[in-house]
């Protein structure tokens, strides 16, 4: 895992054609907006967020937020300890985060 400021999550994830962006908050928190075409795994759900895990690809480059960047650290462990070991942590998470927000379905 590597920690990201924003603009180095911002720079980095442009030029990956192989990221997946993952959002490891609650629903209530997805609900108030994500960064667009995030996954929600939500990491508080562990059987679920490990079941989801299990069905990624390992050869792509997850990129993980969370509110603060706290859960977000705990997710890509998870996933790490899962098998993906490509996982980026944004640090600060959605409190610091200055870019582009949508509303999900």
């Amino acid at each position: 895992m590597i920690n990201l400021t924003q603009e180095e999550w911002m720079s980095q994830l442009n030029e990956d054609e192989n990221a997946i962006i993952i959002d490891a908050r609650r629903p209530d928190e997805w609900v108030k907006g994500i960064q667009e075409n995030a996954l929600m795994m939500n990491i508080m759900n562990v059987s679920s967020f490990q079941q989801q895990a299990y069905q990624l690809n390992p050869d792509k480059n997850y990129y993980v937020y969370c509110r603060s960047g706290v859960r977000s650290l705990k997710a890509c462990q998870e996933l790490e300890r899962l098998g993906l070991n490509t996982t980026y942590n944004l640090l600060g998470g959605m409190l610091d985060w200055k870019g582009k927000t949508v509303i999900p379905n």
